[in-house]
């Protein structure tokens, strides 16, 4: 896929039958290429001879067999997705007529994409950046109004250019230092030292807000992790169907039903929730229980809320202590936000009045089985994550640009140690470089054919 002149075709909608599909093709010399096998209802008109944005009804033909009526986008070089040539045909939805079509496009020269190579050339071309090209696969795959928002923003460019212009504050105190080892033998220095420690600390701060905020990011990106959990038959699986409104997960009285995690989400005000109902805890010698229970622990481990559900007609106030501490041990952040759900509160009498404040620990009194007060929960949840208001805010929500910014952060404060050690300006010029080098990585203005193949192989084939 890097930089092929090929031309290149695809289809661009969903697998599938539908009233309409669409066939992207890119490359220098498509237009004239797909000329000799379309025929436009204007008899006198060809593509090649067409202005770029205009669309086009007529037949596609192989040979003399009519393909099918289609009609044809044309877009030229560099006013195009691609920056190339390219033209996108909208057919019947036909799986026959796509196949059929391709095999035409074949034959007459052109070849199939590879996963993300529309994009890729995008970017080689100078249409998005690395960042914004990243930004367009999020966008495809956005679930929920937050994480669209959020891949928007990122695609106008915006983060982008803002760390570009991080990188070219420091690029021009590198300059500096480079120049000052080619005059090592004058002993004159070009960079101010101070300005270039209050540069370091001020970009310093800058990633280390960008670093914190990628638990936010993943969070919108990916939804939030909410573990429901608690000893078996107190209603886990009740609580998850009524959470979602439909019958998800199998409910018995028999003890051990759930073996293994049942996860799905559901979208509450913008924010995309991913509820995991668990095997229940309690110690067995059933050997496939004892792998739910220890994936059971592995959820907690991983959920952002966890929703520990009792049966609050057969549970004291000091075994629920003593089950919290149990799952404490289990974690490494003990401050995950834990939430007590007491089930089966319609076989009560009356709700305990101290019950918070005897556990310790926010409590919603529910019947899952009756849909009552499952709002609660809800509601308790959003105010666990009121923090994810995206707004004016620069949020990053790609690994690949957390680990970029972790080892920038290494690498200028490896610059500040040495200015303070009095290291030789060489070994520093040697960690400004990294530096520029790792957020260079991040808007692609340094990559390798390996980070990119990574990259674009998890796009769809067609984009």
């Amino acid at each position: 896929m890097l930089f092929s002149k090929d031309i290149i075709c695809a289809i661009a909608t969903p697998l599938g039958s539908g009233a309409i599909a669409v066939i992207r093709i890119s490359g220098a010399g498509c237009i004239k290429m797909c000329d000799a096998v379309f025929r436009p209802l204007q008899a006198k008109k060809t593509l090649a001879n067409s202005k770029g944005y205009t669309l086009h009804y007529g037949t596609l033909f192989n040979k003399d067999e009519i393909v099918d009526d289609v009609m044809v986008s044309v877009f030229k070089s560099p006013k195009s997705y691609t920056g190339e040539d390219a033209i996108e045909i909208s057919c019947h939805g036909s799986r026959f007529i796509q196949q059929k079509i391709l095999e035409l496009l074949i034959e007459s020269g052109a070849r199939m994409a590879e996963a993300g190579e529309f994009t890729f050339r995008a970017f080689i071309n100078g249409k998005y950046n690395l960042m914004q090209a990243e930004a367009i696969a999020d966008l495809i795959s956005a679930q929920s109004p937050r994480s669209h928002q959020l891949a928007l923003s990122q695609l106008r460019g915006g983060y982008s250019e803002y760390i570009k212009s991080l990188r070219e504050q420091l690029k021009h105190f590198a300059t500096l230092i480079e120049l000052e080892l080619d005059f090592s033998e004058e002993d004159v220095e070009f960079a101010d030292r101070t300005k270039l420690l209050q540069l370091l600390d001020s970009i310093s701060k800058e990633l280390i807000s960008l670093k914190d905020s990628f638990t936010l990011g993943n969070v919108i990106k990916n939804g939030v992790p909410v573990a429901i959990i608690g000893k078996p038959n107190v209603g886990k699986s009740t609580l998850l169907n009524a959470l979602l409104n439909e019958e998800r997960a199998i409910v018995s009285e028999i003890p051990g039903t759930t073996r293994d995690t049942v996860e799905d989400t559901i979208v509450i005000e913008g924010i995309t929730f991913r509820f995991i109902d668990t095997a229940g805890l309690r110690h067995t010698n059933d050997a496939i229980e004892s792998i739910g229970i220890e994936r059971t622990y592995q959820t907690i481990e991983q959920a952002m809320v966890i929703l520990y559900v009792i049966d609050v007609n057969e549970i004291t106030i000091e075994q629920i202590k003593s089950d919290i501490e149990d799952f404490k041990e289990h974690i490494e952040n003990v401050n995950k936000s834990f939430i007590i759900v007491a089930n089966k509160a319609d076989l009560i009498s009356e709700t305990p009045a101290h019950f918070k404040d005897w556990v310790g620990m926010e409590t919603i009194f529910i019947s899952a089985k009756r849909n009552v007060n499952i709002n609660l929960i809800t509601d308790s949840l959003l105010k666990n994550i009121a923090q994810l208001n995206i707004e004016d805010q620069t949020i990053v929500s790609n690994s690949r640009h957390f680990e970029s910014f972790l080892k920038t952060l290494e690498a200028l404060k490896n610059i500040k140690e040495a200015f303070e050690m009095g290291v030789t300006t060489d070994l520093i010029a040697t960690d400004l470089k990294l530096a520029l080098h790792y957020l260079g990585l991040v808007t692609g203005e340094i990559s390798s054919e390996e980070v990119l193949q990574n990259i674009f192989s998890g796009f769809c084939i067609g984009k």
